[in-house]
């Protein structure tokens, strides 16, 4: 299986802003650590040419520049600076790479990427690009009626992407998520199950059931032919950010559900790491070494004869 990283490129970022990125260098030495099979590679910048297939040109342009309000740097979270353009921009690579791993051998990785709240014209919520939105675009652009699943499991919701795709019948968006957590304002997805706060593993797999049930129904007739998935760690009991009640047990469980549901399908997938903000950034990262474990068993059992 083949995971593609961008954390050598990540900003120098001033204190307070640091946390959200901590994990990404700790997940890719723990992945090269756990699991040796995985054959890791550095993502590559993904050029305007990829951006503007989901983006707006003069928002791109923005970034790139460093001419964004100070309203906008606001809502990303971020300050601007060079060093964060660079690595938003292979962050969508190692997205769009791990997709054409995912079409190549079934399965592809991404240990970041799920920036699901940028959309075409405004980052926000830590996301500048929307990698998962580039990535289906850039198929789309392919392969003219090509058929997408985006199953959401970051515990926010994925405004970004289902606003990109809210008039684009072959992109199904699926999300579970915190009803009371950001985004405040949600854009109607696909497929929207709001949670509870303190909402455990029982209901929570119960919902997820449900809802991969009724993804399958409702398009029965006609199957998808790639499949994207945000395996958010921040749904766990640890997360700061998440307001959730699942165990690591829980999230196990979680993540084998999905592989099982793409599996039996047999559908290219794309997995991204989206959100996690724990307060124990060990235990947060081994919830993310699980998703990378689930999707590599994933991949052998695939792969086997």
């Amino acid at each position: 299986m083949r995971a593609f990283h961008s954390d050598r490129f990540e900003p120098d970022l001033p204190e307070g802003h640091r946390f959200p990125m901590q994990k990404y260098g700790l997940l890719r030495a723990a992945v090269t650590r756990e699991l040796p099979g995985v054959r890791l590679g550095e993502a590559a910048a993904a050029g305007d040419a990829d951006l503007v297939l989901a983006h707006d040109r003069a928002y791109v342009a923005a970034v790139s520049g460093g001419t964004l309000t100070p309203a906008q740097v606001r809502e990303i979270g971020f300050p601007w600076s060079p060093a964060l353009v660079e690595r938003s921009r292979r962050s969508v690579g190692a997205t769009l790479a791990a997709t054409d791993a995912a079409i190549e051998e079934g399965v592809g990785v991404n240990l970041a990427g799920g920036t699901h709240h940028a959309s075409a014209a405004q980052g926000s919520g830590f996301c500048v690009f929307n990698d998962v939105a580039v990535a289906i675009r850039r198929e789309q652009h392919r392969r003219p009626g090509v058929r997408c699943a985006v199953i959401d499991l970051d515990v926010h919701q994925g405004n970004g992407t289902a606003a990109i795709f809210a008039d684009d019948r072959d992109v199904y968006t699926l999300s579970l998520h915190g009803d009371r957590n950001f985004p405040f304002r949600k854009v109607p997805g696909s497929l929207d199950v709001p949670l509870p706060d303190g909402c455990e593993d029982g209901p929570y797999l119960a919902a997820l059931d449900a809802a991969l049930a009724d993804l399958a129904q409702a398009h029965a007739d006609r199957c998808f032919d790639l499949v994207f998935y945000l395996a958010g760690a921040d749904a766990h009991e640890g997360d700061r950010l998440g307001r959730l009640k699942l165990t690591a047990d829980g999230m196990a469980v979680r993540d084998r559900r999905v592989w099982h549901w793409c599996e039996q399908r047999r559908l290219p997938t794309v997995m991204c790491m989206a959100g996690g903000y724990g307060h124990d950034l060990t235990a947060m990262v081994a919830v993310q070494l699980t998703s990378v474990a689930e999707a590599f068993h994933a991949w052998q059992r695939r792969c086997r004869p």
